[in-house]
């Protein structure tokens, strides 16, 4: 037995202010600022390819290589943040962020588009998740799923307001002013708001959530679990690559292409921008709500949910030809897409606790951003072949059919790592 196991309660003076939440503070600020900016690719999209003579499939590779180097990256990330804590990686990687856009507003090259954005941009943004959603699950077990869902609201918000700002500099400045204005933006905000990250509440003498008594055995099953290599050898975990796959290869195509299918349809470029700022706003209802649901009802029934929604989003866009259908295709995509992010983290704690959750959680990344990757270069593909979207778009609606069945049949985690299944609490049902 543990000699820890032998001490029923940990008894501590309960704080007056629990650090936890500057924590999700500064990694509301990280995100917004982050993924902010990355939703705001679909608007650079056609004045940079334009300028450059590039066509739409070559344009997106760049984007699909910075998410597969986001993958890449953030199993590396996630390792060195269970390891060091999220301070040290998240201002690092958020100085490679800054210095990508810095970088960008320099392009003349398509062998600098890739590499700028395709691998110095995707190495940044491994700062934006997996560290964040890893220190978040460490400071709070109970309200969890809220707390992920505050954090990553901060995408939500920045999908708000940045379209529109981005927009209206591009309008007055061109697309390389913008690009630099961007950088320094990222430079100062996600580097200070880094300096606040702390790993876990025990480098500050408090206790998840704020608690003042804790049982002991409870904190021993938290940070006990299973390690990357036993995760990887279960179903669960392939499944949950699967799954969020699905999910996320049919965003970030959205995300890239649903601008310029817009402004196809003969809207203006702002009004097409401001589906962007919809599903922003509808993704921070999503990811607070079903983040909150999933902490009651548990993560596997929110999860199917927000996948049926999801397919019922995209299966409405093949037949959206006018600007409220676009509009309602927002609004329900939006909030389905922010539902879906939020659970991945909490997700990867029931199934297979917090003693590797950084790496197992990036490993789980790295599988979505693999679609990531393709997805967008495919569509951009497809359509300068066809010159629609719509077969692109009848193929993420397909799967993500098959993401909600995969979802339907997952099951806990029994008898593998640290611990069994049994002694974890699990949030799946």
């Amino acid at each position: 037995m543990d000699k820890y196991e032998a001490l029923p309660l940990m008894r501590g003076k309960k704080p007056k202010f629990f650090y936890g939440y500057i924590i999700v503070l500064a990694g509301f600020f990280i995100t917004m600022v982050a993924f902010g900016t990355l939703f705001s690719f679909g608007i650079f999209f056609k004045p940079l390819s334009t300028e450059l003579g590039l066509t739409r499939a070559v344009t997106s590779g760049a984007y699909s290589l910075s998410m597969l180097s986001l993958g890449l990256t953030s199993i590396v990330i996630g390792r060195l943040s269970d390891k060091f804590g999220p301070r040290l990686v998240v201002t690092v990687c958020g100085s490679f962020l800054g210095l990508g856009y810095l970088l960008m507003s320099q392009l003349n090259a398509i062998w600098q588009l890739y590499l700028f954005y395709g691998v110095i941009v995707g190495i940044g943004m491994s700062a934006s998740f997996v560290p964040l959603m890893s220190t978040v699950a460490r400071w709070f077990v109970k309200r969890r799923g809220l707390m992920t869902g505050l954090v990553v609201s901060g995408i939500g918000i920045g999908g708000i307001i940045m379209p529109p700002i981005v927009t209206q500099l591009i309008s007055s400045y061109g697309w390389r002013i913008s690009y630099l204005i961007l950088g320094i933006i990222i430079l100062v905000v996600i580097i200070m708001a880094a300096q606040f990250l702390r790993r876990d509440p025990g480098q500050v003498a408090q206790f998840p959530d704020g608690q003042s008594v804790v049982k002991r055995g409870s904190i021993l099953s938290e940070v006990k679990g299973f390690s990357r290599q036993e995760a990887i050898h279960t179903r669960q975990f392939w499944m949950l690559c699967a799954i969020f796959l699905s999910c996320f290869v049919s965003i970030d195509i959205i995300l890239v292409h649903i601008v310029p299918h817009a402004t196809d349809l003969g809207i203006s470029p702002p009004i097409a921008s401001s589906i962007l700022s919809i599903i922003g706003a509808l993704s921070i209802v999503g990811r607070i709500g079903m983040g909150s649901a999933g902490d009651r009802i548990g993560n596997k029934l929110a999860l199917i949910i927000s996948f049926i929604l999801l397919a019922v989003a995209l299966f409405w866009l093949l037949g959206a030809k006018e600007l409220w259908m676009l509009y309602l295709f927002a609004a329900i995509f939006g909030f389905s897409y922010g539902s879906t992010s939020v659970l991945m983290s909490p997700t990867v704690a029931d199934l297979f606790g917090l003693r590797s959750h950084g790496e197992i959680l990036g490993m789980v990344l790295f599988g979505t951003t693999i679609g990531s990757a393709i997805g967008p270069v495919v569509v951009g593909h497809i359509f300068d072949i066809t010159g629609s979207y719509q077969l692109g778009f009848l193929v993420i609606a397909i799967l993500s059919f098959i993401g909600l069945i995969l979802v339907s049949i997952l099951r806990p985690t029994s008898g593998q790592g640290e611990r069994s299944a049994p002694e974890r609490s699990t949030g799946l049902y």
